[in-house]
């Protein structure tokens, strides 16, 4: 097996496969500890995947802090309450140097083999089947499997020509930076018409700070960044005196990303991550659908080596159950990434449960991943939430 990637998805892949008594190969053309654009908050789900790996102990103790606690700011109301469940009540947002590291070392410590600083130029085809890698340095690797984990811009996805669907372009554009002496314990998210920003805490008593307007608007502010940010936090005058008062430490970075989703397995090949499904930042779940799509990936992968299943069957349940879990956040992703005003359903829906706290609850678990949007708008959940 050759797992190409080795972030979010790829080692902990790699790690499972191995755990699995699977032979893995895992490549990277960065070295690590390094950085990547990533908002990096990692949902409570995604942080009840690390339990499972036995790993939360280890970012735990990089000391980035725990988030018990998700708020809403529409402007003329707020809704604040708790994203997780009694087994995983937190969420966390540790920086991508530590993160990456960490699940590295796991896929080393499992027995994976892996190799930084290994560009990936293409693929190898036997008979119109993937049958390998072929390295930047000459170097070719086969193997019964490859998977691409290796994000939006996938060598695996262009080579094997991988179909997407329900595919949308950039909605957003989005800028962010970490900041000194702007304490906060909770996730806040804001939203105003055209515009959004979320803050979070993390590692070395840094909050991080990103913010985001239409991806029509990106040539348009991309000549003063930081001033248009600015200008979108003094739509929250409470915001803006806190930030006043805070030291940004480092640059300000930025992405604008597609939406997607594509076929995720063919003759000889896979993929995983943001390779196989994309969607906007405003969110934040890239690195929670990461950890769930490796665990997918992983069991079916299994069933399809130990010939439990064909490798098409199996493959195929792979594709179904992460859509089915996926779909649904994707099409709410969307909504929001439009950065319109909410509709007239929405400000009934916000203003009635604003104050009542399980209701409040209920809105972060969704927002969090934990609660599906199709199980929140059930008409009777929200009946149920309205009136309690």
């Amino acid at each position: 097996m050759i797992v190409v990637g080795a972030r979010c998805a790829g080692s902990p892949l790699a790690m499972l496969l191995a755990r699995q008594g699977y032979r893995t190969l895992l490549v990277d053309r960065s070295t690590f500890p390094s950085d990547t654009v990533s908002t990096h908050v990692l949902h409570p789900p995604g942080v009840s995947a690390l339990r499972r790996w036995g790993l939360l102990d280890q970012v735990t103790a990089t000391g980035c802090p725990p988030v018990g606690r998700y708020s809403f700011d529409f402007g003329p109301l707020t809704l604040a309450g708790a994203p997780g469940t009694p087994e995983s009540p937190y969420a966390y947002a540790p920086r991508r140097t530590l993160l990456d590291k960490i699940l590295l070392d796991a896929a080393v410590a499992a027995g994976v083999e892996v190799r930084e600083g290994f560009s990936v130029e293409e693929l190898v085809f036997t008979d119109g089947r993937v049958t390998g890698v072929r390295g930047g340095n000459g170097v070719t690797e086969q193997a019964k499997i490859v998977v691409g984990a290796d994000g939006r811009n996938s060598v695996v996805a262009k080579d094997v020509q991988a179909v997407a669907y329900e595919d949308h372009p950039p909605l957003t554009v989005g800028y962010y930076s970490y900041w000194s002496n702007l304490p906060t314990d909770t996730f806040e998210a804001y939203s105003r018409p055209g515009r959004g920003w979320a803050v979070c805490p993390t590692n070395d008593g840094l909050t991080m700070v990103v913010g985001g307007w239409p991806h029509a608007e990106l040539a348009e502010h991309r000549d003063d960044v930081e001033a248009t940010l600015m200008e979108t936090f003094a739509t929250s005058p409470e915001f803006t005196e806190r930030i006043r008062d805070a030291k940004r430490e480092e640059r300000i970075v930025g992405a604008s990303v597609p939406n997607y989703f594509r076929v995720p397995f063919g003759e000889g090949w896979a993929l995983v991550g943001d390779a196989g499904y994309s969607r906007d930042f405003i969110t934040a779940q890239g690195i929670t659908d990461a950890f769930l799509d490796a665990e997918e990936l992983a069991g079916s992968l299994d069933e399809a080596l130990s010939g439990k299943a064909p490798f098409a069957e199996a493959l195929a349940r792979y594709q179904s159950r992460r859509d089915t879990r996926a779909m649904p956040h994707y099409q709410m992703t969307l909504g929001i990434a439009s950065l319109q005003p909410p509709d007239e359903q929405m400000i009934q829906l916000v203003s009635a449960i604003a104050g009542k706290q399980p209701a409040m609850d209920a809105f972060a678990r969704l927002n969090s991943g934990v609660t599906s949007p199709a199980e929140f708008f059930n008409p009777e959940n929200i009946g149920r939430l309205v009136s309690s």
